[in-house]
């Protein structure tokens, strides 16, 4: 049996466009401060690794902006469910690139802290004078504080409308970048201080605090693909949207009690609706199935497929 395609609707589909238009912003921005970046790294770790989360941000966007698409296709012999769970393995992607890449600079930093190592920063001609790579460093990297940030919040905005934890995922790790800046610049300074430490250190304040979101997410995106019961994008609170099918089913005249069991498939969710009839309504047994069915479905725009499975009780099987 081939499922139904998914739809959105036409205020969330307009949100999807914003959506797509602010990941293609994002990766015009940043690739190409990140350019910018690559010509001023000289030998700071730091510099180094705020080039590489600049780099790593790329991913979120790429794999948003090709899943979008991919996830609106429509059911097929092959894939009858349809490739809403794509959204999920792009959660997971992105997540997981993260956590790589804060473990692997975070492990430099450590290294770099133990041998001591004493980095140096020259100077560089600039219209014939020569100017500290230092003061071009910061600079730089005040400049890339611009894009991720103001971007990140038009981000927020539209993964919420969505309810697209993937988005969101990359739209708070863009509205944070100011730390990476922020640290990247106490490096760049310690160094022309003399304090050795300090680039290493600022290094390692910005691979943890990568390392930190990337396992949040991934945490919550290895839940989701393990069908974790729904929850709200970017906490772990239960959707209300089982809350409101259980209420709007739970006032049907047929129905004696209700539970409702959701999880997430992208922005979709799917589930069970398990009720309790009433003695009257036995006889039409299917009938009232399918109400509670359209009923289920009615109650939000995400809501996909669902099935309506009549039981004798609620117990604890079903909770």
């Amino acid at each position: 049996m081939i499922r139904e395609p998914f739809n959105f609707a036409p205020a969330q589909q307009r949100a999807l466009s914003r959506a797509r238009t602010l990941e293609w912003a994002t990766l015009i921005s940043l690739g190409g401060v990140a350019v910018l970046m690559y010509f001023v790294l000289g030998n700071s770790q730091a510099m180094k690794t705020a080039w590489l989360e600049d780099l790593i941000s790329l991913v979120p966007p790429i794999v948003f902006l090709v899943c979008s698409r991919v996830q609106q296709r429509r059911p097929t012999r092959r894939f009858p469910f349809g490739m809403l769970r794509v959204m999920n393995v792009a959660f997971v992607v992105a997540s997981a690139s993260l956590v790589a890449l804060g473990g692997f600079m975070l492990f430099e930093a450590a290294h770099a802290l133990a041998l001591r190592e004493h980095p140096t920063i020259g100077g560089v001609e600039v219209f014939g004078r020569t100017v500290w790579l230092g003061w071009l460093m910061m600079g730089t990297l005040a400049i890339s504080t611009v894009p991720p940030v103001v971007l990140g919040r038009l981000k927020l905005k539209a993964a919420e409308e969505l309810h697209e934890k993937t988005l969101h995922a990359d739209a708070a790790m863009n509205k944070a970048d100011w730390t990476t800046a922020l640290a990247g610049m106490v490096g760049v300074f310690g160094i022309g201080m003399g304090w050795w430490w300090a680039d290493a250190a600022a290094a390692g304040f910005i691979s943890f605090e990568i390392l930190r979101d990337g396992w949040n997410h991934l945490r919550r995106s290895l839940a989701d693909a393990c069908d974790q019961r729904a929850t709200r994008v970017g906490s772990d609170e239960p959707d209300p949207v089982a809350d409101r099918i259980r209420a709007a089913v739970g006032r049907m005249d047929a129905v004696r009690e209700v539970e409702v069991r959701l999880c997430s498939e992208g922005v979709a969710l799917s589930g069970d609706v398990f009720v309790v009839l009433e003695p009257h309504a036995e006889h039409d047994a299917g009938g009232v199935l399918q109400a509670v069915e359209h009923t289920a479905r009615g109650v939000d725009w995400r809501v996909h497929a669902v099935r309506a499975r009549p039981v004798d009780e609620i117990g604890d099987r079903y909770l």
